[in-house]
């Protein structure tokens, strides 16, 4: 059979933790996506799409709880379809169980397990049913401090296909090196050396997407310098990228809290980049923590 073009995606993991957001991120995507399929359906449909002359190579599958019987349905034609070679990946999606409780209890809806139950014993049994599917998975992702536009963007940087006419995708991540720096960056910028806006009063309550702070920013000669030799860079950077055959990079930008300089270069930079004709995504983490 022709598996060169095939990709088929099963989605699942702990119930809250964004399935059905997942599903519609793959959508965008351009995935073929399918809900809770029946699994003896499964070997059917993906055989059907490496025949000659099918228009569906990449399908995305979300797969929850529903009964003990459809999950060991589903283990046995999954087991025999990585078996036989299909090219099967699993995304898992998983979340922090104080997190869990709390999404179950902001939509009032009860956990699929706990029906006699309280939801953390229901998410406990959860985690040991799709344990074996957990140790299978191709890769994992904690939703727990993820809202759908972040999903999206960490679905995009491991699913998104790279066509001829595709460029690189950037995704920018603005950040306060005082609450850690982001683990998944391939170019890191710190730029606490440029002045705080932090320290000028009427500023201090404002963040880098607001006029004052950028003025403010701007008005000093070695911000304005830094940005010229920042973009000169990225534009040397970008083909560089393109040639290597990426089709994501993740920029990290951070001052000392995240509210203000990294803010307003991450905001600079993406209009930049958007201005070279490339896609972004852009992400303020820590523009609204508290000021200690």
């Amino acid at each position: 059979m022709r598996f060169e073009n095939l990709r088929v995606v099963v989605i699942s993991g702990l119930s809250g933790a964004g399935k059905s957001n997942a599903l519609k991120c793959f959508e965008d995507l351009g995935f073929f996506c399918i809900d809770n399929l029946p699994p003896q359906l499964l070997p059917k449909l993906v055989e059907l799409c490496t025949q000659t002359g099918s228009e569906i190579n990449r399908i995305a599958l979300g797969i929850d709880i529903r009964e003990r019987e459809f999950l060991r349905n589903f283990e046995g034609v999954l087991n025999d379809l990585i078996k036989n070679g299909y090219p099967i990946e699993i995304v898992y999606l998983n979340a922090r169980d104080e997190v869990l409780v709390r999404r179950f209890s902001e939509t009032r809806r009860p956990h699929p397990l706990a029906k006699d139950k309280s939801v953390i014993e229901g998410i406990k049994l959860e985690r040991e049913r799709l344990k074996w599917l957990y140790d299978k998975s191709s890769l994992i992702i904690d939703t727990s401090d993820f809202n759908i536009h972040q999903l999206k963007a960490e679905l995009s940087r491991h699913f998104l296909e790279k066509a001829r006419d595709k460029k690189v995708v950037v995704n920018i991540i603005s950040f306060g090196f005082k609450y850690g720096v982001p683990y998944d960056v391939d170019l890191l910028f710190d730029i606490r050396f440029l002045p705080n806006p932090n320290f000028v009063h009427n500023l201090t309550p404002m963040t880098g997407m607001d006029l004052d702070v950028s003025d403010y920013l701007l008005s000093n000669s070695q911000t304005r310098l830094f940005l010229e030799k920042f973009f000169q860079f990225i534009d040397f950077l970008m083909p560089q990228y393109e040639h290597e055959g990426r089709y994501y990079l993740n920029i990290g930008i951070g001052c000392t809290g995240g509210r203000h300089r990294s803010v307003f270069i991450g905001e600079a930079l993406e209009r930049h980049i958007n201005d070279k004709g490339f896609a972004t995504t852009l992400r303020h983490r820590d523009v609204e923590r508290e000021r200690s």
